[in-house]
């Protein structure tokens, strides 16, 4: 076996933004000092073995023959960055270019068995639309190709099922929606304040995804937001409070799918302190089942209230918004409910379809649903049930 070089080994574990504890226990290093038997590969001491380069392999979202290579790789180019970020966190920032790695490689894959079995018909409003069309005509757009009924959204039970109806009628017409908010592993999970989503606007296998660790009450907005970016054929990243134009047309796009102008003005809001505005804003949005961040900042782009008072809410807003983002423990859940939610039946199906045909063996359909291949029956098995 050729000899490994111990750059490539730190090079693939600090652009996923693993530190060297964090990696070690995910490669499954075991023993008194995981972290040192790993720090002693990445200097040469030690000679990593087959299957702990398999291990990295998977782990740090890398094929196999990189690690083989003579010298570490020229970086490959980045996903377009739709965001305004004031501060650069690098280890967060690695690990986002790792994540959409991952999907881009899981999205190749889908695209590749469509074409297999000649169903790589494009999606038609892929790049359908121009920036210039503006919002409403951008919504109205959406709102047709997914025949969505706003009356049924609104009158789900919980915020939680109305994100699930919006979510089934975009996979229907053909994105893979998935919610992922770390590498595998709680210990990399990403900050929505880093990115709240991403679209990969294939035109025959467009995907979306939304960072999980955001409240439940933003993935809505953050789903439509992106399903913009895909009408308009672009691929990349989202954070939150974008100044880039496109980014606030897709956010006032998200915004008009959701809520009509007028009815902004059924909030009274003229010399209301901040706090009352606040809860009058929270029972709004809760009625039509949005956020309370999305109601104010249509408030404000519509001159109902100020700069300063947007400032105000929206900065409560994120700290609430943060503090009720769903997070690991609770209770016992069952793994494949939760790994279902976030695949998203759309691609399970797909997946099912797929493996039936003979245009994916288990291991691809694996690594399409980021599973071990061990776990594709009961994941896909499981959605025929349903």
């Amino acid at each position: 076996m050729p000899r490994i070089n111990p750059k490539i080994l730190i090079w693939a574990r600090e652009a996923t933004g693993l530190s060297l504890d964090d990696a070690a226990h995910a490669i499954g290093l075991s023993g008194a000092d995981p972290a040192a038997r790993l720090a002693a590969m990445e200097t040469g001491e030690r000679e990593p073995s087959r299957r702990q380069i398999v291990k990295m392999a998977e782990k740090y979202r890398r094929p196999i023959l990189t690690f083989y290579l003579s010298e570490p790789p020229a970086p490959a180019p980045r996903a377009h960055d739709f965001r305004t970020m004031r501060t650069h966190e690098p280890v967060a920032e690695a690990r986002v270019d790792a994540l959409v790695r991952d999907i881009r490689v899981r999205q190749a894959l889908v695209q590749s068995a469509l074409e297999d079995v000649e169903e790589d018909q494009p999606v038609p409003f892929v790049g359908s639309m121009r920036m210039e069309q503006g919002s409403e005509e951008i919504a109205e757009a959406m709102r047709a190709a997914l025949e969505f009924d706003l009356g049924q959204y609104r009158a789900a039970r919980t915020i939680g099922d109305a994100f699930r109806l919006l979510r089934e009628s975009v996979e229907r017409a053909g994105v893979c929606v998935l919610l992922i908010g770390n590498l595998g592993h709680h210990t990399s999970s990403i900050d929505p304040a880093v990115f709240r989503g991403f679209a990969l606007a294939s035109p025959v296998a467009p995907f979306i995804v939304i960072n999980e660790n955001d409240s439940r009450a933003a993935w809505s907005f953050t789903l439509l937001h992106e399903l913009a970016h895909v009408f308009l054929g672009q691929s990349g990243i989202s954070g939150y409070d974008g100044e880039a134009p496109v980014e606030q047309l897709c956010d006032e796009t998200a915004a008009h799918f959701l809520l009509a102008a007028a009815e902004l003005r059924e909030l009274p809001v003229r010399g209301v302190p901040v706090d009352r505005l606040a809860e009058e804003i929270g029972a709004f949005a809760s009625d039509r089942k949005v956020s309370r961040k999305m109601v104010a900042y249509n408030l404000r782009k519509e001159g109902i209230i100020t700069w300063d008072i947007y400032g105000q809410l929206s900065e409560r807003f994120d700290a609430d918004r943060l503090n009720k983002a769903p997070r690991a423990g609770g209770g016992p859940v069952d793994y494949y409910v939760v790994r279902r939610h976030r695949v998203g039946h759309g691609l399970i199906r797909l997946v099912d379809r797929m493996l039936a045909s003979g245009a994916l063996t288990s291991t691809r359909a694996a690594r399409v649903l980021g599973v071990k291949p061990t776990a594709v029956g009961r994941m896909t098995t499981s959605n025929r049930a349903a």
